[in-house]
């Protein structure tokens, strides 16, 4: 009698775990009534840009009437973002959360989730999409050009290092333009100047750079509170100056630049060479030259004097 009891427990036991199997199968597959989910990671209401608003998307797998709240981190209601809003079946639809509290106020920087119910369906989903809502600015806390002189040409640049208070990325702006995105998020990194604005090269002289953060919310350090870099552009570049000798006497003059080859030209004389030190003869009669030597249309000088022997 007892087999035949244990045999009969044993064998219940198992048709109640075939059915709980089979009873789950069977719900993995049914389909969510919500797909095409899509919600923003970040937002800043304050940020003038476009991730002042968090996008919260759906599609219904059946039309429905729908309502969307904004829930804090403890799952508090923040706000009603819809109200038994008609949604069509199969069309992806937006609702837009402005980072305000139900009585209009700014709500505070944290993380938020969306939750959505279908009147319907009498169905209540609370999304797992985290909103981080940030309007803290990030500082620049350094920003340097190195030695801050560049002499532009194919493959030359300038790296500018900076620090932020914050990952972020870096914006660099000469006066109001904005001639660099950096594209990494980071607390210490560095973007580089190939001398151009819009893709055009600038003349050589001074430029003074500012160098802000922005965050993927969208903040951005103010322009006062920018770092700035200052870049002398040079394309070429003669040291000395200002050179004293003798008639016909031997000297020589240190070329700086990229360029592969430049040209000279002293008084009637002129030639092309390609070594950095350029060595020539003084005219033979006193007085004062200049010694230009030009690269791709970009010139330096030096004053030559000849002094009595």
């Amino acid at each position: 009698m007892q087999r035949v009891l244990t045999t009969v427990t044993l064998l219940g036991l198992l048709v109640a775990t075939a059915a709980a199997f089979a009873i789950t199968e069977h719900l993995k597959l049914i389909k969510s009534p919500i797909a095409g989910t899509q919600v923003s990671k970040v937002i800043s209401p304050v940020c003038r840009c476009a991730d002042s608003k968090a996008l919260i998307q759906i599609r219904l797998r059946h039309a429905d009437h729908v309502t969307v709240t904004i829930l804090d981190s403890n799952l508090h209601k923040v706000a009603t973002v819809a109200s038994r809003e008609s949604v069509p079946r199969g069309t992806p639809h937006q609702f837009f959360w402005d980072g305000r509290t139900a009585a209009g106020t700014n709500a505070p920087d944290g993380v938020y989730r969306p939750e959505v119910h279908l009147v319907g369906a009498r169905h209540t989903f609370l999304l797992p999409n985290r909103i981080l809502l940030d309007t803290t600015t990030p500082k620049v806390l350094s920003a340097s050009g190195g030695d801050g002189v560049l002499f532009p040409g194919s493959g030359r640049s300038l790296a500018i290092r900076y620090a932020f208070s914050e990952p972020a990325n870096a914006v660099v702006y000469l006066g109001k333009r904005q001639i660099i995105r950096g594209r990494p998020t980071r607390e210490h990194a560095n973007v580089k100047w190939a001398g151009k604005v819009e893709g055009s090269p600038v003349a050589a002289g001074t430029y003074v750079l500012s160098v802000g953060a922005r965050d993927a919310a969208g903040n951005e350090t103010p322009a006062a509170e920018r770092k700035s870099v200052r870049v002398v552009v040079r394309y070429i570049d003669l040291a000395p100056k200002l050179l004293s000798v003798r008639p016909g006497a031997l000297f020589a003059v240190h070329v700086q630049t990229k360029a592969p080859r430049y040209t000279w030209r002293l008084g009637a004389r002129h030639g092309a060479k390609q070594k950095k030190v350029l060595r020539l003869h003084a005219p033979s009669n006193r007085g004062t030259y200049r010694l230009f030597v030009t690269e791709q249309g970009h010139t330096a000088i030096a004053l030559v004097r000849v002094r009595s022997k």
